[in-house]
Formats: C-alpha cells, sequence, structure tokens
C-alpha cells in the first residue's frame, strides 16, 4: 500500500481508529472506506467477546470492567489494523484512559464523567427555565399590594353596611375606588347586581372588581366592559343612553332641563350622535374598543364630572353646541314632523349650498338616511350633515364630502369632477355681479393649497394631511364661505389665531349660540313674556 493510501486511511472517523485531530471534511471524502472499516473490526472474534461481556454486565447490573475492557478494546484494534496497513506504516492510536473506547460507554445517571473516564464530556440536561404567565383571559391579576390596598379601602366604605349598598350611596364606591367618573355609577351597580336585587355586597363588589381583575385593566378598557352587552364586542348607542340619563339628572349643569323631559331625551340623542360620529370611523353603528381608545371620549367624560358648567366641556357635551344643533333643525323644519327634504336644506346657512350637493346628500352617498321616510333626512341624519358642513377640517367631515364629489367612487377627485360642482357656483356668482373666476385659475389654487403627491387628482390622503382643505370643499360649493375665505376677514383670522385649540365647529357653535340668544332675548321682549314653552311649533328654547 503506497502512502497516497495511507493518508487516505488517516482522514476516517476519529472514533473508528483512535486518531487525533481529523477534519470533517476529510472524512466525508471517502465514507464508504470508513465504513468498510467500522464493519472489518465488527467481525473480528475479540470485538465479538467484547460486545457479550458487556452485554452480560449490562444484564446481572454488575460494575463494568473498565480495564479488561481497555485492553480487550486496544487488542482488538491493533489487530485490526496490519489487515489495511503494511507493518510499521500505520498511524499511531491517539492517547487513551484504561476505561476503553466512548462506543461503548453505559451513560451514568449523575452528571460528571463516564465510568470509563472517556475525555469527551457527557452534556448535563439543560436547565429548565420557567417562564412566567404573561396571557390572562380575564385580565393580568393585581399585584398583592395593590389588592390588599384595595380590599383596606372597600371594607371601610362597606363598614356598617353588612346588606349592601343602594345605587344612590354606591357613586362613592364608583369614584373613590373604581376611578370612574360618577355618572358611570348607575351602569356599574347594575352591571354586578344582576338579579335586580337592589343593592350590591361587599363580597359582590369584590367579585366583579377585584377578582374579576377589572382593577388593572385601563380605563378605557373598564367602561367598555362596563357598558357593552355580554354577548357583543362593542357599543351600540343604546348601550349609552343610560349614562346620558344619569348625567341629566346629576350633572349641576343640566338642573334647568330637569322640567323638560323631551329636551332631556333631545339632549342626550345629540350627545350620543356626536360621540358615534367623530368615535365611529367606520360608521356602522358599532363602536369599537379600539375607536374608543383611539378617541378622546373618556377625556371628556372625565372633564364633564369634574366641571361644574357643562358648557365649558366642548367635547361631545356642551349644552349650547345642543342647542345650536336643535334650532337649526328647527329653523329647516318648517312643518314640524322632525324630517327634512331638499327644499328644506337648500334654506340652510341663507342658502349657501348648491343643489347639485343638496342631491347628492340626499342620495344619500356620503351617508345612509336612518330616518324611515323616503326622501327625508331625520335629525340624527342633520346631526352628521352640520357636523361635516361647519367643520370641514376634521377627518370624518373631509371623508363626508369627499365621497360627495367623488362621482363614480373610484377614490380620487378629477378635475372633471371638482368642475361639474363649481361650475353651479361660477354660475351664482355671475348672478350676484360678483367677478367669476374661472376653473382653471381656482383649480391652480386648490392645487397649490393641497400639494397633492399627482397634480391630476386629489386623494382622501392628499386632503388630511393639508390645514386648508376644508376650503377645497368650500370653493365648489358653498358661494358665502368661498367668499369669505376670499376676502380673509381680519377679525375672524385674530379669533383663530387668540384660541388656536377650538375647532371651527367651537367658533361656529359660540357665534350661532349668541345670536340666537339675541334673537330669543328680543322674542321676548317683543312679547311682553320671559315664557317661551307655551307655544308647541315655537323654536323650544
Amino acid at each position: 500500500m503506497d502512502t497516497d493510501t495511507v493518508r487516505d486511511m488517516a482522514s476516517f472517523h476519529p472514533e473508528l481508529l483512535q486518531l487525533p485531530e481529523v477534519s470533517h471534511l476529510a472524512l466525508k471524502e471517502r465514507p464508504k472506506m470508513a465504513e468498510e472499516l467500522y464493519f472489518q473490526w465488527l467481525s473480528l472474534p475479540e470485538t465479538g467477546k467484547l460486545v457479550k461481556s458487556l452485554i452480560e454486565d449490562a444484564k446481572s447490573g454488575s460494575p463494568l470492567n473498565a480495564a479488561g475492557s481497555s485492553s480487550t478494546l486496544n487488542a482488538a484494534t491493533n489487530s485490526s489494523l496490519p489487515s489495511k496497513f503494511p507493518a510499521g506504516s500505520a498511524p499511531p492510536l491517539s492517547p487513551r484512559s484504561t476505561s476503553g473506547s466512548p462506543r461503548f460507554m453505559k451513560r451514568s445517571s449523575g452528571a460528571g464523567l463516564s465510568p470509563f473516564g472517556s475525555p469527551l464530556k457527557l452534556v448535563s440536561d439543560p436547565v429548565k427555565e420557567v417562564i412566567p404567565q404573561f396571557y390572562f383571559q380575564n385580565g393580568c391579576p393585581p399585584p398583592k399590594a395593590m389588592k390588599d390596598q384595595c380590599l383596606s379601602r372597600i371594607d371601610y366604605l362597606f363598614f356598617g353596611n353588612m346588606d349592601g349598598l343602594q345605587i344612590q350611596e354606591f357613586k362613592t364606591v364608583t369614584k373613590e375606588i373604581c376611578k370612574l367618573p360618577s355618572f358611570l355609577s348607575s351602569s356599574l351597580f347594575r352591571k354586578i347586581d344582576v338579579e335586580c336585587t337592589g343593592t350590591v355586597t361587599r363580597d359582590a363588589f369584590i367579585v366583579y372588581w377585584v377578582n374579576g381583575n377589572m382593577m388593572t385593566k385601563d380605563i378605557a378598557t373598564q367602561i367598555f366592559t362596563i357598558l357593552k352587552q355580554a354577548d357583543r364586542k362593542y357599543l351600540t348607542q343604546e348601550d349609552f343612553k343610560p349614562v346620558l340619563r344619569e348625567l341629566l339628572a346629576t350633572h349641576p349643569g343640566l338642573e334647568f332641563l330637569q322640567g323638560t323631559p323631551e329636551f332631556q331625551e333631545r339632549y342626550a340623542e345629540t350627545v350620543i350622535y356626536r360621540i358615534f360620529y367623530y368615535m365611529n370611523r367606520s360608521g356602522n353603528g358599532q363602536l369599537t374598543l379600539r375607536e374608543l381608545k383611539h378617541g378622546d371620549l373618556i377625556a371628556a367624560m372625565q372633564h364633564a364630572d369634574e366641571e361644574e358648567d357643562i358648557n365649558k366641556v366642548l367635547r361631545y357635551f356642551s349644552y349650547e353646541h345642543f342647542y345650536v344643533i336643535y334650532c337649526k333643525f328647527w329653523e329647516l323644519d318648517t312643518d314640524h314632523d322632525f324630517l327634512i327634504d331638499k327644499e328644506n336644506l337648500i334654506r340652510y346657512g341663507n342658502h349657501a349650498l348648491t343643489y347639485r350637493i343638496v342631491e347628492r346628500i340626499f342620495s344619500q352617498v356620503p351617508r345612509k338616511f336612518k330616518s324611515k321616510a323616503d326622501g327625508k333626512m331625520g335629525y340624527e341624519d342633520f346631526v352628521y350633515f352640520i357636523l361635516a358642513e361647519e367643520d370641514k377640517s376634521a377627518e370624518p367631515s373631509l371623508e363626508y364630502w369627499f365621497k360627495c364629489i367623488d362621482l363614480d367612487g373610484n377614490g380620487i377627485l378629477t378635475a372633471n369632477e371638482m368642475q361639474f360642482f363649481y361650475e353651479e357656483q361660477l354660475h351664482r356668482m355671475e348672478c350676484m355681479a360678483q367677478e367669476p373666476i374661472l376653473f382653471e385659475d381656482i383649480l391652480c389654487q386648490m392645487i397649490d393649497m393641497i400639494d397633492p403627491e399627482n397634480e391630476s387628482y386629489f386623494t382622501l390622503h392628499d386632503l388630511k394631511g393639508g390645514k386648508l382643505s376644508g376650503n377645497i370643499f368650500n370653493i365648489l360649493f358653498n358661494l358665502n364661505k368661498f367668499m369669505a375665505f376670499e376676502t380673509r376677514d381680519p377679525f375672524l383670522i385674530r379669533q383663530e389665531r387668540e384660541n388656536p385649540t377650538l375647532t371651527e365647529w367651537d367658533r361656529f357653535a359660540h357665534r350661532e349660540y349668541i345670536r340666537l340668544s339675541m334673537e330669543e332675548d328680543g322674542e321676548d321682549a317683543s312679547n311682553g313674556s320671559g315664557d317661551i314653552w307655551d307655544e308647541s311649533l315655537e323654536a323650544p328654547f
């Protein structure tokens, strides 16, 4: 056998030939020769005797004869080598301990080296790392310190009331322990008092609030859980009615309405419509927890609970805002059937709107009417309209009017679509002896205002990214606001700079409330009476 063959033998598996460090890549080059060598070693008589001896020792449970095994193994190995290597040409064996080959090693149940003394270390069992629970179906349980503190406070408030607290007494628990607005007290009370016994005991409250892990949830999730029906994953308008009833019954800023239940109901409806207009962005009437968390309703509720003047709570709850909306509806609803048709709506804002945009509104493209009467909008539909008309900078308003102008519904506003609506504006300017502005000029102005990604059309994304987007719609179908924008009233500009936090709707409602109040005062003076509730067909305020 030549030196090349010897070099090939040196590349076999180290456990077969007991060779020092051998590259695994070299072994892969001649796998068949390695197998042949291994099977030849197994066929030796000494190897068979060694295997039988080890099997008998294992069956009898006696300790293995390490020294004997080692000598037998070495003898078997040494006797097999001359069959492949010429005398004196075999590579030397690697140094081994007297414990024998690790191939026949019997694994010890304990940690440490094998009984054969092999230099190959046994891999110890991996340490099991306990991963703490991170998902809780009913919410994360409270820490012990928080739970103990809460239980102590519960014991204090329920002390002396072993039979439980009634609904009037429960408000303290809602405010001090649950940290929720007080006008949610009735809803929370009824959520716990499922048997309608009229009382909530200490144990029943602990089961719901502490054991149910309600105390560790964020306030939006708490309110959502309290108000929603058990079989639903969303809130409806009906779910907010108990909250508004308690607000009307308990808030000092709404006491004057207690003698007029009809207008209490109208106020509650208006607040709910406003909530769903701004919060329920999908427009399906199902307010999800995600929508609730992304909106500002929770902050408005907390503000209403702390502020005695309800008119300072501009978001949703202001009575003055309700007054403006309701009176505007009352002015247009000439027959007072609580429905508005096209001819009624065209009079809005002193005939500010074009016929074409009114047609689009009544085609129910931006929003399906809730009224049952064909071709007429109800009070809820009007609330959505007036919020969209007077606050065009808000995202729900931009979406409302975008759908109106997008005639083919392809998600973009082209020059032809905008020109279709502007033609009527141009005609009205000519009739009013105003200097007409050609559409080509006004289109360049709108592009400069919006700076769209593609100047050949506007997308909803383009409009939502601009501060002057609302004026685009005024240019297309509201002549009064278009002319006001062109003249740039310095008084209005100064007002906006003085109160940058106020929205367009806030400013409009404030101006209109003052105007309506002055008109009402004038009517009172001319009638010689301060009572305006006698005439059923007169504006109700």
